[in-house]
């Protein structure tokens, strides 16, 4: 019951029926964690090629998350292999990754150890360079980044959070209800610390990329700002930020480090829900829209897949340059410019996010389950 009530309140993300580009990867390990893994290699491959990580959200399969985010299209464009671990109804019964339970979200633990476990078991079988791992998530699969990040950092140069929340927020059903509502710990010495303790690693530190809808009302948006907060003090940052610009009309922030390398970056997707941004239509098209997969003319995969170094490079397929020599016509010009005045025109009118009323969520669940009259 525990479960069935937080899944009600975390990322209802309904997956969509697709074609499913992934396939299983057996035999990783102990698997203490119960999960399921799958992955998607692409014929041509990168020399030692980056491995990204992708957890789906609350309800959401694999493979549904994958279709709609576009992430393996992308891997076959630029050729870098994808991890996919899955959530069993057995293990939650609303197919949410178990971010707030201790028992999951220590190193050496449960479902924390089995993620590992599998990256260590891809790394092994497709050459994949250990410098070039990352990991991205949506809602509870991006707390659930947030607990990789924070166990293994020295597994990851980098990690996005969509929707998430910072690691060690909530270490019980209660607290993971209050942290969705507002937000965990407040002082950025005391979030960082959490990292720290998480364990035994002195750094350098995976970079990190936030998106976040302002309207938003399944996690609170302030959750956001707690997870730039809680990765400044390991960068040594603090203070405001070094870059505050407008991308594909949303606001944008980004930290340099002493070097000068933006190592935290958050992006505010103001008006928009519990979600995935996607940018589905034109030249740049990638992913599918459908429940908190949502089209609001920016594509976080793609922006992501830039910001870790990933589309540096692209490996030649002829079907890829026959599609753009296709979306290159005057029509094609005038949607971009329709989209790119969509998403502008929600950047100056937010909409604020409703409160969570909690005590009803949950009355509510009890009495579906017959344990409330």
């Amino acid at each position: 019951m525990r479960t069935s009530i937080l899944g009600m309140i975390a990322s209802t993300t309904g997956g969509t029926t697709s074609a499913d580009r992934l396939t299983d990867l057996g035999g990783f390990g102990s698997n203490p964690g119960a999960l399921r893994a799958r992955i998607h290699v692409p014929e041509r491959l990168a020399d030692r090629p980056s491995l990204v990580v992708v957890l789906h959200g609350c309800t959401q399969t694999a493979a549904g998350y994958d279709h709609g985010s576009g992430w393996s299209r992308l891997a076959d464009r630029h050729g870098f292999v994808l991890l996919y671990p899955e959530q069993h109804r057995t293990n939650n019964a609303n197919l949410c990754f178990n971010w707030f339970e201790p028992g999951d979200i220590e190193r050496g633990k449960g479902e924390a150890l089995s993620i590992h476990q599998m990256i260590e078991a891809v790394v092994v079988a497709h050459g994949i360079d250990r410098g070039s791992i990352f990991v991205t998530g949506l809602s509870a699969g991006g707390a659930m980044a947030s607990v990789m990040l924070a166990t293994y950092p020295e597994t990851f140069a980098g990690g996005a959070i969509i929707a998430g929340l910072p690691y060690g927020c909530a270490s019980n059903v209660q607290e993971a209800f209050g942290a969705m509502r507002a937000r965990g710990k407040t002082r950025p010495d005391a979030l960082a610390a959490l990292v720290r303790r998480a364990s035994d690693h002195a750094g350098p530190w995976p970079k990190v990329s936030v998106w976040h809808g302002s309207g938003d009302t399944t996690v609170n948006p302030d959750n956001a700002d707690a997870i730039v907060e809680q990765w400044l003090p390991l960068h040594d940052i603090s203070g405001s930020p070094s870059t505050t610009d407008v991308v594909d009309g949303y606001p944008h922030r980004a930290w340099r480090d002493a070097e000068g390398h933006i190592v935290v970056e958050a992006y505010d997707i103001t008006g928009m829900g519990h979600g995935t941004p996607l940018d589905t239509k034109g030249t740049n098209a990638l992913g599918a829209a459908g429940p908190h997969m949502l089209d609001v003319a920016i594509s976080s995969s793609q922006r992501i897949a830039a910001f870790w170094g990933l589309t540096a490079s692209t490996i030649a397929q002829p079907e890829a340059a026959a599609h753009v020599q296709d979306t290159g016509s005057a029509a094609t010009a005038a949607g971009v410019a329709r989209r790119v005045t969509r998403a502008r025109r929600l950047h100056p009118e937010p909409q604020p996010a409703a409160k969570i009323d909690i005590g009803k969520i949950i009355n509510d669940a009890l009495r579906a389950g017959g344990l409330l009259k």
